[in-house]
């Protein structure tokens, strides 16, 4: 399954808000990527009252690309839906974003202005830490994701607050390496649980485009005003 420690993170590109700051959005990169380049997306945005953190992941082994190190929240073993999972490296990666959500409370903002999020791996992490973290929150963004560990996701939800939890799904149905159907077969299954549950898809691969962050900066407008 290949090694799923961490070395020490660098620290999170913050993104500060415009104005006052009372609510927190934590988002999480993909494979081989860092927050800076999420950061600089999240900074054209200009939201008025939301901070965004971005942090980077440790640097570890990856088994898909032949056991080399890059930034990664957890180890990818295989690209197949029913294919073995790392779920130690999941676990892990979710306890790190749990710790970013603790900073961020204590620092003085509410949990229900604590917005998680992510792009691919990234967002694998950030839905699974929705389905587990026991409390609500102010909701979710996936990207080009899906949702990990999911024959367990009838054991993961039994929580009150995930039939009110807001989430937003964009996915590009040109996607080659997280497909199309992978993004509808999460948004079936977050749908079985979730009330307020937006599935958008968009003309493109495995990336983001504008109208997709246009829709995201709605989305965080609407949930944490």
């Amino acid at each position: 399954m290949g090694n799923s420690s961490s070395q020490a993170m660098n620290s999170p590109v913050i993104v500060a808000a415009q104005a006052r700051h009372t609510a927190t959005l934590i988002f999480l990169h993909g494979l081989g990527d860092t927050g800076h380049g999420w950061a600089d997306g999240f900074r054209m945005m200009k939201l008025n009252n939301i901070k965004c953190v971005c942090p980077n992941a440790p640097i570890q082994h990856v088994t898909l690309n032949a056991g080399m190190k890059m930034p990664s929240w957890f180890d990818i073993i295989g690209l197949g839906p029913d294919g073995p999972e790392d779920e130690a490296g999941i676990k892990t990666a979710s306890n790190i974003l749990k710790t970013l959500i603790e900073d961020e409370v204590k620092s003085g903002i509410p949990l229900n202005r604590i917005m998680v999020g992510g792009f691919s791996q990234g967002g694998a992490v950030a839905l699974y830490t929705a389905m587990t973290l026991g409390k609500p929150f102010a909701g979710v963004v996936g990207l080009s994701t899906w949702m990990p560990l999911h024959k367990q996701f009838k054991e993961l939800t039994t929580a009150d607050y995930i039939k009110d939890l807001p989430i937003f799904q964009g996915h590009g149905y040109e996607d080659p390496l997280v497909p199309f159907r992978w993004a509808e077969a999460t948004s079936k299954l977050l749908k079985t649980v979730v009330k307020n549950h937006s599935f958008q898809s968009y003309p493109m691969g495995h990336s983001s485009c504008p109208q997709e962050m246009m829709d995201v900066k709605e989305f965080l407008e609407k949930t944490l005003p």
